[in-house]
């Protein structure tokens, strides 16, 4: 069997838990990693088995024993990144969101077309075998009517960004709360519920957000970074929500309302469950109404591994893009994001 051989640009959090996932693909071979520091990456290595080791991602983008990139670096230098890697003529998967905006979108695609290699955005969401069931039985039920997308998860660096804001700690802003790094809620989580609801029904023709934000240092002084949000989405014949907050838990599900019946899903980042209720007489509240049914498929053993099964598909059949995680989806999103941070005043140096 032929393995792709990776490179990972990133040894932070979120590298260590996708790679668990990847190693699950048998056609994935992690061959190198790249960090800031030697140290940073030796110790990467070590941990994961890995040979290669680089402080330069031109270097482990340029080395011949690199087929394809994955970058799990903060949200501000994947499109520096990723258009090194592309120009190398390297296969990227980058972490959500794929960059800063929409421009920086748009190049990246420019870059991968030009250089005939594929460039996927690594969201989870839509990939899982749970959402792959909800598309297809979407159209079963008929017209859509409302999807309502839900993810709050409270941060473990929110009680950190609430003490430089009081002035009891002097650290520096957290990436995820830091709007230097493109970071905030919508950028974090927020995506989150918006790329599904892209992959199922396309652009919204208006969008409505109302926005919690507040005032952070950065190095162009203090300025707004959102906590949380809610976005109101028009489509012809729905509407559609999303709910999004890194200071409050919720457990509130996912639901896609349609003509013939209601689609529950217990989360949307990564869907383990799924309900269906068929629609059915009024019964003024003196029944029960209709029986829930659980339509759950099996998970994958790893919530990483749906990703990477996708990203190497892509790049064996010689597709140029991932149907689900599309070039064109990836954009829209990242152009919804654009409008609802205009909305909220939220200004990155990317901007």
């Amino acid at each position: 069997m032929k393995k792709v051989r990776f490179g990972l640009v990133g040894t932070g959090r979120i590298s260590d838990w996708v790679l668990k996932g990847a190693v699950l693909e048998p056609r994935f071979e992690a061959a190198a990693v790249c960090s800031r520091t030697e140290e940073n990456a030796e110790a990467f290595a070590a941990r994961h088995g890995i040979p290669k080791t680089f402080t330069d991602v031109e270097k482990m983008a340029s080395d011949p024993s690199v087929d394809a990139v994955y970058i799990g670096t903060p949200n501000n230098t994947h499109h520096d990144l990723a258009i090194k890697c592309l120009d190398h003529g390297k296969h990227v998967i980058c972490e959500k969101p794929l960059a800063s905006n929409a421009r920086e979108v748009r190049e990246m695609v420019a870059a991968a077309k030009a250089n005939g290699v594929v460039l996927m955005e690594a969201m989870i969401s839509t990939l899982s075998p749970n959402f792959r069931m909800v598309q297809e039985k979407v159209k079963e039920l008929g017209p859509v009517r409302n999807y309502s997308g839900t993810f709050c998860q409270f941060s473990s660096k929110y009680d950190l960004l609430k003490n430089i804001l009081s002035g009891k700690s002097d650290s520096p802003v957290p990436s995820s709360f830091n709007p230097d790094r493109s970071g905030g809620a919508l950028m974090d989580i927020g995506i989150y519920p918006i790329y599904p609801m892209v992959a199922l029904f396309g652009s919204p023709v208006a969008v409505k957000a109302n926005v919690l934000t507040v005032e952070v240092p950065t190095s162009r002084g203090m300025m707004p970074v959102d906590l949380q949000g809610t976005v109101l989405f028009e489509y012809e014949g729905m509407t559609a929500t999303a709910t999004y907050s890194k200071i409050a838990d919720s457990k509130l599900r996912t639901e896609i309302s349609c003509d013939r019946g209601i689609l529950s899903l217990d989360q949307i980042h990564i869907t383990k469950q799924v309900e269906l209720t068929m629609r059915g007489a009024p019964t003024s509240g003196r029944s029960s109404g209709p029986a829930t049914k659980d339509i759950t498929v099996p998970c994958d053993p790893d919530e990483y591994l749906c990703e990477f099964k996708e990203f190497i598909d892509v790049i064996e059949s010689g597709r140029p893009e991932s149907a689900n995680n599309s070039l064109a989806n990836s954009l829209a999103v990242a152009g919804i994001m654009d409008e609802i941070r205009r909305q909220a005043g939220i200004i990155f140096p990317a901007d």
